[in-house]
Parts: C-alpha cells; structure tokens; sequence
C-alpha cells in the first residue's frame, strides 16, 4: 500500500531532474502518473523506468503554456486513469542574463512557461474539481505549484526568472483562498537540487560526494515532500510555500509586516531618512539563493 494509491498525477517536465524525481516517487506510492514533458525521448524514458518498477504512467508531450495544450494533457490522463487528482507544476525554464541586458524574448519566455504554465494546467483542473464539487461529489485535490528561493529572496542575473517564481507564489496563496471550498489544496514549493537548471551555475557547491556519504543536492530528496502534498493525507494543510534541500523542509515566511516605527503623526520628510535607517538597521537579512 502507498500514500497515493488510487490518485493520478500530472507532472510537468518531468522528463528529467526534480520532475523526473517526483515522477518515480509518486509511482513508488502508487500513484498513476502522466510525464508531461516536450522532450518525448526524456518522457518515454521515465515513463519505462516507472513500468520497469510495476508502476502505471504515460507520456505526454503538450504544451503547458495553451490552453489547447492544457486540455490536451487533462484529456489524455482522464483517458488512460479515469480521473486527475493532483498537478505538479515542475516545468521551467531559465533565460539568464543582468536586468539590463535582458531582451523582450527572454522576458517572455520565462513568463511564458512559468506563470502561464502554472495557470493553464491549473484553471483547466481546477474548472473540472469545482463541477464536481458543485454536483456533490468528494473532491480530495491537489496543486503544487513550484516557485524558487530566486522568487522569496530575488538572484542577481535572474530579474526575469525571479519576478515569475515570485508571481508564483503569490498566486499559489490567492488559489488556496479560492479553491479550499471545492476540496483542493493548492501548495508551493521552492526546491533547491542539482539539476539541468543549476548544475553548471553551482557545479562546485552542488558536486556528488566522492566519498559516498548523503548526497545533499540529489533531486530525490526533495520528492517526499511533493508526494506527501499530493496524497490524501495532506488536506489540512494549503497556502504554504515550502523550501526543501536535502533532508531540510520549512515553511518560508515570506513577505510580511517587519521593523515598524511609528510617530503617532504625519511624517516630516526630513524625518523620514533617520526613521529608515532605524528600521534597516533591525531587518533580518536576506538568505543565500541556491534555486531550482
């Protein structure tokens, strides 16, 4: 018996690294899986490691950022499952470059894949659950939305990438807000591993260990956490970003009220400098940004 028995999933791009990862985890639960991914040789590739291991999945290789594409990939797992009880949100895509020297085109692309990728899949999804809801059946459903330390912290050389995993995560508590009623949960989650995304940026950092020992940056530790949200188990729990790298998880606090002075009046402008620095000198500094 697994966590996610009876449950289906749709993962996109999960032809490789933390996709790929949570791919075979939720298999190993035994949940159905659809392995979304452009890439078809990388699709079909997981989808015979999971096979090779007595789990059920297929491939499938719409695009995430239509909606045609959305309904297509719903329309192939409800064909093959029956029914659609979680999406994970995984694919993406980087365009690095400093602010000023981004082009139009890699704005776009980035916005693109992660925010109108998250949305499509999920509106298409959600539109399905909320009926069902509606006509009084019991909706037990899952997003996982994916967004980055580059999003809850910012990363020099990635404005773009990390507007868009911060648009993520605020539109991961607004869909937990309006969703809870139908019996979806909506989650996010910034994971931090070696993948195709990171490995040559952080290639020293994120090096497997040479003597054998836990390997920190490895894609699989971060898998549990995603099955775990997208079991039945996990129905108290929405609108939370989660940060998991290694055998570490917390919730990320994210923007919030800090340091506060208050004059009890109006505010002089030449008061408002000294004010300022009084507050600056009490907020705790930003973390280190090691993203997906």
């Amino acid at each position: 018996m697994g966590i996610c028995d009876n449950r289906t999933v749709i993962i996109t791009g999960a032809g490789g690294g933390l996709g790929r990862a949570y791919a075979l985890a939720f298999a190993a639960e035994g949940a159905a899986v659809v392995v979304n991914d452009l890439r078809a040789e990388a699709a079909e590739s997981v989808v015979a490691e999971i096979r090779a291991s007595g789990g059920d999945a297929i491939a499938n290789y719409d695009d995430i950022t239509s909606m045609d594409g959305a309904r297509a990939i719903v329309d192939a797992a409800l064909a093959a499952f029956g029914e659609v009880q979680v999406l994970v949100n995984n694919a993406g895509v980087c365009r690095d470059r400093m602010f000023v020297s981004l082009s139009e085109d890699d704005w776009d692309a980035v916005m693109r894949v992660h925010l109108k990728g998250h949305f499509c899949l999920a509106n298409v999804l959600a539109k399905r659950w909320r009926d069902q809801a509606k006509d009084g059946l019991l909706v037990n459903a899952r997003i996982i939305n994916t967004s980055s330390g580059a999003g809850l912290q910012g990363s020099v050389g990635q404005s773009n990438y990390s507007a868009a995993k911060a648009g993520i995560a605020a539109l991961t508590l607004v869909q937990a807000a309006e969703l809870g009623r139908y019996g979806i949960t909506v989650n996010g989650l910034a994971p931090s591993a070696r993948t195709g995304m990171t490995e040559t940026v952080f290639a020293d950092m994120m090096k497997v260990p040479e003597d054998g020992g836990f390997d920190f940056w490895d894609s699989a530790n971060v898998a549990p956490l995603v099955v775990w949200l997208g079991s039945a188990a996990s129905r108290h729990v929405t609108g939370q970003v989660f940060e998991a790298a290694g055998g570490k998880i917390s919730i990320a606090d994210g923007w919030r009220t800090g340091p506060e002075v208050d004059k009890g009046a109006r505010w002089d402008p030449v008061e408002v400098g000294a004010a300022v620095d009084g507050l600056l000198a009490r907020v705790v500094p930003a973390q280190p940004v090691y993203g997906s």
